[in-house]
């Protein structure tokens, strides 16, 4: 036996966990695909299910790249496992607005020029259409606090937040 090989236990391998089947609701349509149990909500909807829109940043829910909302809350989709979220209702960016209707956020998003790269975009956008839902962030301090969970690295700091402002505002008229 070399001096690199590592000597049999006496014992057959424990066999990896099987994947199984998970349905998930996600932007109101039913889309089952086969997982492993540890398959985080994120990588099943970039990598099993081609919904891109949603990032990785830090894999490690410091971020908020990867946002997006469980039963109209966010929540970091890095730190959830899709099984958790199988009776769910979740939304991605691509389940806010369409290409023929945008959604307020969207628009005011183009409208402030509130990206630079763009990379934190979805996942600014997903909580920031939650933090509406919520009935929250009234004033840009409680925005600011609000959106604290999502960076942006550019800094469009300013811009976003007068495109949230700008809706919020809209709503109270």
């Amino acid at each position: 036996m070399s001096q690199l090989a590592q000597p049999t236990l006496g014992r057959a391998p424990v066999a990896l966990a099987p994947t199984q089947p998970l349905t998930l609701r996600i932007n109101g349509e039913n889309r089952t695909l086969n997982v492993a149990p540890w398959t985080t909500l994120l990588d099943a909807l970039r990598e099993y299910l081609d919904l891109t829109g949603t990032k990785k940043g830090c894999d490690h829910g410091q971020c908020g790249a990867c946002t997006v909302l469980v039963n109209g809350k966010r929540i970091n989709s890095c730190l959830s496992l899709a099984v958790m979220q199988e009776s769910e209702d979740i939304t991605t960016i691509e389940g806010i607005g369409t290409a023929e209707e945008l959604h307020p956020l969207q628009q005011a998003f183009i409208d402030h020029d509130a990206f630079q790269c763009g990379y934190c975009t979805p996942g600014q956008i997903c909580s920031a259409v939650a933090l509406l839902k919520e009935g929250r962030g009234k004033t840009e301090a409680e925005v600011r606090d609000l959106m604290s969970g999502n960076l942006c690295r550019c800094g469009a700091y300013t811009n976003i937040l007068s495109a949230v402002m700008e809706v919020v505002n809209a709503q109270k008229a």
